[in-house]
């Protein structure tokens, strides 16, 4: 049995709040990024980058107020290579009781054209704007961006320089997913034995998944020295995403026989977090996705369903209470009362005040009218409609009634508040959902367009809830919409009208005077 208390500690910094929520159509609103890092600090995540304070006035105020309240992690905000940046992000974290400033410029030939300067020059600014976030801040991160496509002579040398002004930790970013695990690791080990002063800054990972490998590179480094991972929950990010804290902290933790380090978190709000990460992005995660797919601890097959009975140990190789999946799944029907329904709440990691409890409460019992068997997924599917349809919206459904079958057009009768006004209106459309879309059009006149429209059933049965994730673009703002329901057509609607409502409060914080963005950091690495 491995020695756990002689272990080396591999930091977990999660950039869900930063890089994670670079991913189009994954913006948070301020409470739900205050949220989610609290959710964070709680699992033990060691650093949190809660954001990138220039980018504007809401990203600034959001570090502030994580780094207000955080009560065990490091609080952390990205600036670029330069002083203004740098001072709006100190002005941002310094009231964490752990600040740290990450500061970063792209070194790779590619990057290093951008602002056109040579070798020389950008040393120079690296050496200038690292000691600046030193003499500010006595935790400072530096990052070489694209450092995976930077000649190594040309990496060693920037890196040393960083140290010397005062970086206490060294980030290499595989920015384009580029890498594979063996070179990964060699660029680690590399640097480790080259550059002076290696042996006194912490060396961290930060792995973009385009080829699918961010986890295994990631991996890879820590075997090869480095002792910080940069990482998202469900792997949200850039492109094809970053690489996912669940996978890397369970792979340590199942694998401790033949990778001997741990972390500090607790493994068992991994599940908590995923759904509510995945709930507020509007990113759904793929049902076959390790660790937290929903098909992650199922299994179908004959052979397997017999071996898992005989001993769970033939087929599993983590417990699914181990990521905080409760062992057994009890539905509840319609005579179940409020402190079953409480009990299995907080089972499944919701600690809901009374009035939430409350509300709660009556939708399943409508839900129960409607079902049979109310499944835990059926109650997560609940509490998280209830979450993003709260709030006094602008636009609300109040009633629907649709006409379709093999004989078209297809009809949807539409009664919804337009700003305190109720409204109705009849449409058709080319099938139920574009009927009802477009009466909510006819309601609400808007530009618009749909990019996205996915549904998922929440459990198996013909009366199965229906999650319908929606993402709509209009002028380059982006907005998500989810919703559930035992009808498609109903969460259908519902999820369009909150995307709009999401929308809506965008296009008030982009008016004059509002919370414009000022930058374009969508490249970051």
């Amino acid at each position: 049995m491995t020695d756990m208390t002689k272990q080396d500690h591999v930091l977990i910094f999660d950039t869900t709040l930063r890089d994670g929520e670079q991913s189009p159509g994954a913006t948070m609103t301020h409470d739900e990024k205050l949220e989610i890092a609290e959710l964070l600090d709680e699992m033990g995540v060691d650093i949190i980058e809660a954001g990138f304070p220039i980018a504007s006035e809401g990203d600034f105020e959001a570090v502030k107020q994580i780094s207000e309240r955080s009560k065990n992690s490091t609080i952390c905000g990205l600036a670029r290579a330069n002083f203004k940046d740098i001072d709006r992000c100190w002005e941002a974290v310094k009231h964490a009781a752990k600040p740290r400033i990450h500061t970063f410029i792209g070194t790779s030939p590619l990057h290093r054209a951008i602002p056109d300067l040579s070798m020389d020059e950008m040393a120079e600014k690296i050496h200038d704007t690292v000691t600046h976030a030193r003499n500010l801040c006595g935790d400072v991160q530096w990052s070489p961006m694209d450092a995976t496509r930077t000649e190594h002579d040309y990496l060693c040398r920037v890196i040393e320089i960083a140290i010397k002004a005062g970086a206490t930790t060294i980030n290499i970013p595989d920015t384009v997913g580029y890498t594979a695990p063996r070179e990964s690791a060699d660029l680690i080990r590399m640097l480790i034995e080259k550059v002076p002063g290696a042996e006194d800054v912490i060396f961290a990972t930060h792995c973009h998944n385009d080829l699918g490998m961010a986890t295994a590179n990631a991996l890879a480094a820590v075997e090869a020295g480095a002792r910080q991972i940069e990482c998202t929950v469900n792997g949200l990010g850039e492109r094809a995403g970053n690489t996912a804290l669940e996978e890397v902290v369970m792979a340590l933790k199942v694998r401790n026989d033949i990778m001997p380090y741990q972390t500090r978190i607790d493994t068992t709000k991994i599940m908590h977090i995923s759904r509510r990460v995945a709930t507020v992005s509007g990113f759904p995660v793929q049902f076959n996705k390790a660790i937290v797919g929903k098909n992650a601890f199922a299994h179908e097959s004959g052979i397997h369903q017999d071996g898992m009975l005989k001993n769970s140990e033939t087929f599993e190789i983590m417990r699914p209470e181990d990521v905080g999946i409760a062992g057994t799944s009890l539905p509840l029907g319609k005579h179940s009362g409020r402190a079953a329904l409480r009990a299995k709440m907080n089972e499944l990691g919701f600690d809901l005040a009374a009035n939430q409890l409350n509300d709660i409460f009556v939708r399943f019992k409508e839900l129960a009218d409607r079902k049979k068997e109310v499944f835990d997924d059926d109650l997560i599917a609940l509490v998280q409609d209830e979450v993003v349809q709260g709030g006094a919206d602008a636009l609300q459904l109040k009633r629907l009634r649709v006409v379709c079958g093999t004989e078209g057009p297809q009809e949807a009768e539409l009664t919804m508040t337009v700003n305190g006004e109720e409204k109705t209106i009849d449409a058709t459309g080319d099938g139920p959902v574009d009927a009802a879309f477009n009466a909510v059009k006819m309601l609400y006149p808007h530009k618009a367009k749909l990019q996205l429209y996915q549904v998922h059933a929440v459990t198996e049965g013909t009366d199965a809830q229906a999650t319908v994730s929606v993402r709509i673009e209009e002028d380059g703002r982006i907005a998500t919409g989810q919703s559930a329901d035992t009808d498609t057509v109903v969460a259908s609607v519902k999820a369009y009208i909150h995307a709009l409502n999401r929308l809506i409060v965008r296009r008030e914080k982009t008016s004059p005077g509002g919370d414009r963005k000022e930058i374009n950091y969508k490249d970051v690495h």
